[in-house]
């Protein structure tokens, strides 16, 4: 063999060297491509989170207050109620109830009809409510918060739905609301209102 074909036939070997290289880095790097784009689907576009339900600030429409000897109350508003979903995909749920309470005793209540939140998105569903404190007992504290000009309640709900990713992908969650607000009489306004 001449030094001539030596060289060649190196030069040759060199060169497929080179393509079995590139073709070993291109098939580690689309193997590791995979690697997070299946990560990234299972951590974030899998991960099913139960949606927020709340309530939103609102204006009160009507308010009829006794006094402290005789304490009582009427109020009517529309509820601002919010779904926000936080999921790859759409959450749909069934139809629900929103209580509405003073002293762990229902004044009213508002009725969520069956829908769905969209993926990324909140859902937003005003209900008018009507509350009436005919039903407390006499020995509540609202004669108490009357002289002081605020009314405490709580609303509370579940609501229960599935969320589908991908459209084959489905998990049952439930969202629960647990609201406090603070109803200024005076002003008939919300004061403060704490969802947790």
């Amino acid at each position: 063999m001449s030094k001539d074909n030596e060289s060649l036939h190196y030069m040759d070997e060199e060169a497929k060297r080179k393509k079995r290289m590139k073709w070993t880095i291109g098939i580690i790097a689309f193997v590791i491509l995979q690697v997070v784009q299946a990560l990234f689907f299972v951590l974030v576009i899998m991960k099913f989170k139960s949606p927020k339900f709340r309530v939103g600030e609102f204006d009160v429409q009507t308010l009829n207050v006794g006094t402290q000897a005789s304490p009582s109350f009427d109020m009517s508003f529309i509820a601002p109620i919010r779904v926000k979903n936080t999921n790859w995909g759409p959450f749909k749920y069934d139809a629900s109830t929103v209580s509405f309470t003073y002293g762990g005793v229902q004044v009213g209540q508002a009725i969520i009809p069956k829908s769905k939140a969209n993926f990324k998105s909140t859902k937003k569903i005003d209900v008018s409510v009507t509350l009436s404190s005919a039903n407390l007992p006499s020995t509540s504290n609202l004669g108490n918060e009357l002289s002081s000009g605020i009314i405490t309640l709580n609303s509370q709900g579940e609501l229960k739905g599935k969320v589908t990713v991908m459209f084959m992908f489905k998990k049952t969650k439930t969202s629960q609301m647990n609201c406090t607000m603070a109803i200024d009489t005076s002003t008939k306004a919300v004061q403060s209102l704490t969802c947790k």
